[in-house]
């Protein structure tokens, strides 16, 4: 018995497999529309059986032949579809054929003709309207769309206080209108992609046309063309399916919401992926300085991005190491604290029946549960409930002597810390290597926390984002690209795109606009011309 079943498992799997490669819409592509107006209406009926939201309507064209219209409700703009219908039941002369009926009968501005059922159900299940005409062996897809999105609002998890308020929203056509709004040009492509064997999500890979490299651009769409999955519901999906490395904690594609972001990102030779019903686009690839930057650092003073940016790379080694620092000096370097302060953290851990390491930890978990219970909650109460929460946990805690003084200040100037990084999916990944610090740090001291910073380091060296070193430009080596690193050179110093992006064009800035700003002698030239000439 046992036996049977251990044979009958390759040919399962391999059943499964093949199943799997089956798509449901690209089987129907080797259906054609049939001539035939009853066998089509038969087959529209065994596929959409049990499907409420399915709309199918007969009629006639005029005194002629007879038609079939259906559309899924609520995705299709049902008063646009009642005016097509209306243009046919009234047309006179006799035109029922679907060529004669594209160009000269329907108010439709898209509008395509399909000879098989794969692609007539894609465009319908995408809120397309289908149109059926007896004695034709094509079908029509009217360009109907009409399903509800969320309006453009600010971005909720890049919030800036100079710079564009608009985000992207969970509706495909608008996310690209917003960028083609950014970059007016015709070389701006968007690629379609469709991923998922039962959701059909659609996507488009964004790029601009000789800045970006052809290589990236193939691999981008190589990788995502080569996923089979049942569905894809969010853009994680796909972040999680084309990263170089699955096992890094680091991010290897960078996610906003800002229109701006991906604007500026694709002008210096990236890749967008955007993923229909989801506000997060991701962009490729990605290095570890960008965790450092934020869009705003464009729209203010260089050196005011400048003072920000050291200003988060000061707190990124705060959040990471910390309570790390901490566990080592109060367990095994005590003699590295200043005395009086010694004396202090001894007095609050005199009561503490935990060694620091356990203190921490119990610290640690409680801030990211209160974090993630200041997330999940209503947002009328979500703040102040995750704040007092913190608050009233933490004092609480001290009074208990379960925690000292000097843990709570320690927890809360980390969770400060990691709460300046622009980057969320960044911060995350600086919350969770934390941990493995500070046990590093409670079994070996400083030597601990070395070595565990020597391994992260050693890892991000050899990690990739799709072909980029993460530490470019630090590692390998390229000094010119070192103005748009941990500084923010002035504009007319960043004359050309990042080298390790291998952008087509390199030159971003005219040699004109390159002596502007550099200092007051061409604007002071400039008017001591214009007072002569007067």
């Amino acid at each position: 018995m046992d036996s049977r079943n251990r044979k009958r498992d390759p040919e399962r799997k391999q059943d499964r497999n093949s199943l799997f490669d089956r798509l449901v819409i690209e089987d129907y592509k080797s259906t054609p529309i049939s001539s035939s107006l009853e066998e089509n209406r038969r087959l529209l009926m065994a596929i959409y059986k049990d499907c409420s939201d399915m709309v199918l309507r007969e009629f006639h064209i005029e005194d002629g032949p007879a038609a079939i219209m259906f559309y899924i409700d609520g995705i299709a703009k049902t008063d646009a579809v009642d005016m097509a219908m209306k243009a046919l039941m009234i047309l006179e002369g006799g035109e029922h054929f679907i060529e004669q009926l594209q160009k000269n009968t329907l108010p439709v501005t898209q509008m395509a003709t399909l000879d098989n059922f794969g692609d007539l159900f894609m465009n319908v299940l995408s809120g397309d309207t289908g149109l059926l005409v007896e004695g034709n062996r094509v079908a029509a897809s009217l360009g109907l769309r009409g399903a509800e999105h969320r309006g453009v609002s600010e971005p909720e998890t890049e919030s800036v206080i100079r710079g564009p308020r608009e985000g992207f929203t969970e509706h495909l056509r608008t996310n690209t209108a917003l960028i083609r709004q950014k970059i007016k040009s015709p070389r701006l492509k968007m690629k379609p992609l469709i991923v998922g064997r039962e959701t059909n999500t659609s996507l488009v890979v964004t790029y601009i046309q000789g800045l970006a490299d052809p290589k990236l651009i193939d691999e981008v769409v190589a990788r995502i063309e080569q996923i089979k999955i049942d569905g894809v519901l969010e853009s994680g999906y796909i972040e999680e399916l084309i990263q170089d490395n699955g096992y890094s904690p680091f991010p290897q594609l960078q996610i906003t919401e800002r229109p701006d972001t991906v604007a500026a990102s694709l002008l210096e030779g990236r890749v967008a992926i955007l993923v229909d019903g989801t506000p997060f686009v991701m962009l490729a690839p990605i290095v570890f300085w960008q965790w450092l930057q934020a869009s705003e650092d464009y729209y203010e003073r260089f050196y005011l991005g400048t003072f920000l940016r050291f200003l988060r790379l000061l707190c990124l080694f705060l959040a990471l190491l910390t309570p790390a620092i901490y566990i080592a000096l109060s367990t095994y370097h005590q003699e590295m604290i200043p005395t009086n302060l010694l004396l202090s953290i001894a007095a609050s851990r005199e009561p503490i029946p935990f060694p620091a390491v356990v203190e921490a930890m119990i610290m640690e978990l409680a801030f990211e549960a209160l974090r993630e219970a200041g997330i999940r909650l209503p947002k009328t109460v979500g703040q102040a409930v995750s704040i007092l929460g913190a608050l009233v946990v933490g004092q609480a805690a001290v009074q208990a002597g379960i925690v000292s003084a000097a843990m709570v200040i320690v927890v809360s100037i980390t969770g400060i810390a990691s709460f300046t990084l622009p980057r969320y999916n960044a911060a995350i990944s600086v919350r969770l290597l934390r941990f493995p610090l500070m046990l590093a740090a409670s079994l070996v001291g400083l030597l601990g926390i070395v070595i565990g910073v020597m391994l992260i380091i050693g890892h991000m060296a050899r990690l990739r984002s799709f072909g980029v070193s993460y530490l470019s430009p630090v590692a390998p080596l390229s000094v010119t690209d070192f103005k748009d690193v941990a500084i923010r050179a002035p504009w007319w110093q960043m004359k050309t795109r990042p080298a390790f992006m291998d952008a087509a064009d390199a030159d971003r800035l005219g040699q004109q606009t390159e002596k502007l700003g550099q200092n007051g002698d061409a604007a002071e030239n400039g008017t001591r011309n214009n007072s002569n000439s007067d």
